[in-house]
Parts: C-alpha cells; sequence; structure tokens
C-alpha cells in the first residue's frame, strides 16, 4: 500500500509540476505580451511625440513667415506716415506763406482804400490838375465794386485742396 500511495503521491507530483510548467509558461506568455504591448504603446506614444514636434516646428515657421510679413507692413506704413507727413509739412508751410501773403495784398488794397483813394475814390488834389468828371469804369478798372472788396481767405481753406 505504501508503493501504491507512493506511486499515486508520485503522480500527483508530475501532475502538479505539469500544471507549475503550464502556469509558468501561461504567465511567461502573458509577461512577453504585456512586454509587446508596452513595447508598441511606447511607440506609438513617441511617434506622436514626433509628430507634435513636427507640428510645432511647422507652427514656429508658419509664425516666423508671418511675422516677417508683418514687420515688412509696418516699415511699409511706416515709410508712407512719414511721407505724408512730409508732404503735410510742405503744404502747411505753403499755406501759410499763401495766407501771409493774401494778408499783405488786403493790407495793400485797404491803405490803397484809406489813403489815396485809387480804388474808386475822387482823385486827391487840386481841382485844376484832377478832372471832376466821373471816371469811367471801363477805363479804369480800379474802380469796379468788386475789387473793393478784401480778399476772404485762410489758411484753412488752403489746407482743404
Amino acid at each position: 500500500m505504501a508503493s501504491s500511495s507512493g506511486t499515486s503521491s508520485g503522480s500527483s507530483q508530475l501532475q502538479n509540476s505539469g500544471s507549475e510548467e503550464d502556469l509558468q509558461a501561461l504567465m511567461d506568455q502573458r509577461k512577453r505580451k504585456r512586454m509587446i504591448s508596452n513595447r508598441e504603446s511606447a511607440r506609438r506614444s513617441r511617434m506622436r511625440k514626433q509628430k507634435h514636434l513636427d507640428d510645432l516646428v511647422a507652427q514656429v515657421a508658419q509664425l516666423r513667415k508671418e511675422n516677417q510679413q508683418i514687420i515688412q507692413s509696418v516699415t511699409i506704413t511706416t515709410q508712407h506716415y512719414t511721407n505724408i507727413e512730409t508732404e503735410n509739412s510742405i503744404l502747411r508751410a505753403q499755406a501759410s506763406e499763401l495766407s501771409h501773403r493774401l494778408q499783405a495784398l488786403n493790407d495793400i488794397i485797404n491803405f490803397l482804400n484809406a489813403n489815396t483813394g485809387v480804388f474808386g475814390a475822387a482823385g486827391v488834389g487840386d481841382s485844376s490838375t484832377f478832372s471832376t468828371e466821373p471816371i469811367d469804369s471801363f477805363m479804369n478798372p480800379w474802380s469796379l465794386s468788386y475789387l473793393n472788396q478784401p480778399i476772404m481767405a485762410t489758411a484753412d481753406i488752403l489746407n482743404q485742396y
């Protein structure tokens, strides 16, 4: 009986050791699958990371290009602004000069009207020297009434043109 129980315990050990080997093989197989899965996951992660890096590099290139275009646009706009500002300064100076000339001409007209009577006034001096006949307006254009009016203009009006 001892031999039979020994035999049966021997076959049990064989079954246990076979089971343990199967279990170990199954665990090894699962371990390999997990390792392969982890490697694949790491490969996908590296690929995503590389794609993200490539996207960022492309975005940097695009932003640099846009930045250059903006800088060029600002430079051109600044040049236009400088040119227009220069032109405006010249026009202001011209308007000021024209305004001064206009004022001088108005002063001359006012002086002539007030002091000498050339513009529409009767002759000054002795009646024997000057004729008392009315001055013919066709012969004397200075006697026209519209010329007796001062020229009305300001620098503001000239700035419009």
